[in-house]
């Protein structure tokens, strides 16, 4: 168990869009052998983007799973998309994953998404690698990339190598390979001779009298941050003694494992250079699942109690559901196991559902297919693995050992901000529909969809404008759908301004029977977050348990309602009971249940009615020129610029922008700079809308 859990890595590729993650893989897999071409994102040959939209766009919308050998390691790899839109795909790989490849554009150096997926790395306790890219490319700049990643992402960037050059052929001193500052060797790659298939061979040699120098004061550098991780090394360098190699390499892997450090590695993927470093590193210094902290859980049972589960088959079995693909003959669950066995022709335990599931078959994951070389007997603790035959569990669900159960930590996914309306052309396709869109929520845990009672148009929500476009062409194209669907709008919430406390009473007469109750409670807005939340702040003996629970369950049940505004969901809304007054023959649940109606509206009215809407954090990348045409633009959409940052030629600009005013971005984006600039944005916050926004709806 020991030595072949030890030679297992699961591991991510993560970046912001457009970094290389897809061409990294696409490398990892020729050098290691599982290829025998480099597949290439421009012409949709790549491996692990096999959906026909991956292919049209040139960007990863679903993550991807792979599996091959590098030397005496085996890695699980998951490549995941860069477009915020597609987040969630981030999320929930990291939440199973043990370590990651952080990849970054030396030419773009710490974007927006960068930013995001780090937090997300950070969140999850993922140890990482970095991969500074395109160190080829016009502009490049390594040392800024790295200082960047200190100040914007509060990395500790520990630099393993440095680039021989920076920028194409045509600069100052070209970029022609990577000096090992760990054993002081100068890399070249046979790229020139290669092409696209090029870079397979490594060519290891002194180094060069004139680069000599710069490795030295690198590596000083180095050895200055791995001193305070290792008395050892500390005391051989007060004695002004050589440090071996393989206590260098300790030391790194043991800082890297505990995430007091990220070891920065650098080249070009595109032409194959230091991409063998990465997998050197990646079998080095990130973590096996026998170098993981046990995983902690509920008991199912007994909640307020902790368990926990080592990687182990000897454990009882654990493990997390965290991908769905939907088949027509039985959907393909991605489940990471963290303990114990499981076996085809077997039944595992839901405890969230406190029931059984079938597992029928198990396969090794390779991309989205399922080859039959793959099918497995057996699982063991820190397999990624696809299961067939579950039918009831749902993405962040734990499968588990029935005798001895586990609840894991769920996959929480944020809010969608926008939506738009389909409606079918015949009853016949609205089952079609109706079938296809749950198929598609199975999958996409962000994707929402829910019929509108007054309109019957089916409303669907997705995170952003790209990632409800992929979602239409999908029921319109793959699954052939006759539908008309609508421009896509903005999800709005509403609150209240003020704090109120109201009474609601019940005097009615219901069959025959006159009703009393009076209750009391105090609606407050919350700052934070866009949930809803009731407690209770009355007396123990104020009123009976029996109606207390009952205009509990009433407030509740409103809180998930629609507001007075324009019908929208509530959000930020605190609602407290204070009191009330109940009659020994007057009153009963019902009469409870009409009060706390009565007072929650009134509270909604006398609290002030406030709409709110979806503000976006905008990130721009645009020739230096090009900025004041920003600038004023996202004054125009009622925008706020926080940061300019000026990296050589190009700047970065950072806003926050409404939602509602970003429809058609990328276009009026493409206009304002001839093509030259690059954009993301990702959901930032709820923020009260101006008055003519709200006017809009009829208040």
């Amino acid at each position: 168990m020991s030595r072949q859990l030890t030679q297992l890595r699961n591991i991510g590729i993560i970046a912001h869009i457009d970094a290389g993650k897809t061409t990294v893989t696409e490398r990892m897999l020729f050098h290691s052998g599982a290829k025998h071409r480099v597949g290439e994102v421009d012409k949709g040959t790549t491996e692990t983007d096999a959906d026909p939209e991956e292919q049209e766009r040139g960007i990863t919308i679903y993550s991807a799973c792979v599996t091959f050998p590098w030397k005496d390691v085996v890695i699980n790899l998951l490549d995941t998309p860069g477009h915020v839109d597609f987040t969630a795909e981030v999320e929930r790989c990291l939440r199973v994953l043990d370590g990651a490849v952080v990849v970054f554009s030396a030419r773009e150096g710490v974007e927006a998404q960068s930013e995001t997926v780090w937090r997300q790395a950070n969140k999850y306790g993922v140890s990482r690698i970095a991969f500074i890219n395109k160190m080829d490319r016009e502009g490049a700049n390594f040392e800024g990339t790295v200082q960047e990643m200190r100040r914007r992402l509060g990395a500790h960037p520990l630099v393993l190598q440095i680039p021989m050059g920076q920028g194409p052929a045509h600069g100052r001193e070209p970029f022609i390979g990577v000096i090992d500052l760990v054993r002081m060797k100068q890399l070249k790659f046979d790229s020139a001779q290669g092409g696209a298939q090029g870079g397979q061979s490594v060519q290891e040699s002194s180094i060069p009298a004139e680069w000599q120098d710069a490795a030295d004061a690198w590596r000083e550098e180095m050895l200055d941050s791995l001193y305070q991780f290792s008395d050892e090394m500390m005391e051989l360098a007060v004695q002004e003694q050589p440090i071996p190699e393989a206590l260098i390499r300790r030391v790194i892997r043991d800082a890297t494992l505990h995430q007091q450090i990220q070891p920065v590695l650098c080249g070009s993927a595109l032409h194959g250079v230091g991409v063998q470093p990465i997998l050197d590193a990646v079998a080095a210094y990130l973590p096996s699942p026998a170098d993981m902290p046990a995983v902690k859980g509920a008991d199912p049972r007994h909640p307020d109690r902790s368990l926990s589960r080592s990687a182990d088959p000897r454990e009882p079995f654990c493990g997390l559901v965290f991908k769905i693909l939907p088949a027509k003959t039985g959907d393909v669950y991605w489940i990471r196991i963290y303990s114990g066995e499981l076996h085809a022709n077997s039944r595992a335990y839901n405890p969230r559902l406190d029931q059984k599931e079938n597992v029928a078959q198990l396969w090794q994951i390779h991309v989205t297919q399922r080859v039959r070389e793959g099918q497995m007997p057996v699982a063991q603790a820190g397999d990624i693995v696809a299961v067939i035959g579950p039918r009831h569990s749902i993405t962040g669900d734990t499968l588990c050992d029935a005798k001895q159960s586990l609840l894991l930590e769920s996959i929480e996914f944020p809010e969608t901000v926008m939506s738009m309306a389909i409606e079918p052309e015949s009853s016949l396709e609205r089952k079609k529909l109706a079938e296809t869109l749950e198929m598609m929520k199975r999958q996409d845990p962000t994707f929402r969809a829910e019929e509108s009672e007054e309109t019957g148009q089916t409303l669907i929500s997705g995170m952003g404008e790209l990632h409800l476009e992929v979602i239409k062409h999908r029921l319109l194209r793959d699954f052939k759908l006759n539908a008309k669907v609508h421009k896509p709008r903005v999800s709005y919430r509403e609150t209240i301004e003020k704090s109120v406390e109201v009474t609601g009473e019940c005097h009615r007469q219901i069959a025959g029977q006159q009703l009393f109750a009076s209750l009391t409670v105090r609606l407050e807005p919350v700052a934070d977050g866009v949930g809803m939340s009731v407690q209770n702040r009355a007396a123990g003996d104020a009123l009976p348990v029996e109606f207390l629970q009952a205009a509990i369950e009433e407030l509740r049940a409103l809180t998930v309602g629609g507001g007075l505004i324009g019908g929208f969901p509530l959000a930020r809304i605190r609602v407290t009971i204070l009191g009330g007054e109940a009659s020994i023959e007057l009153s009963n649940e019902t009469a409870f249940r009409i009060a706390a109606a009565e007072a929650f509206e009134q509270g909604l009215r006398q609290g002030g009615p406030v709409l709110l809407e979806p503000v976006m954090k905008l990130s721009i990348t645009t020739p230096e020129e090009y900025v004041g045409d920003f600038v004023a633009d996202i004054q125009q959409r009622r925008g706020v610029v926080v940061d300019t940052e000026f990296r050589g030629s190009v700047a970065s600009v950072e806003a926050q922008v409404p939602l509602a005013e970003l429809f058609g971005y990328s276009g009026a984006m493409r206009s304002l700079s001839q093509g030259r600039a690059g954009c993301s944005m990702e959901p930032l916050h709820y923020a009260p809308a101006p008055p003519q926004v709200a006017a809009q709806f009829g208040q």
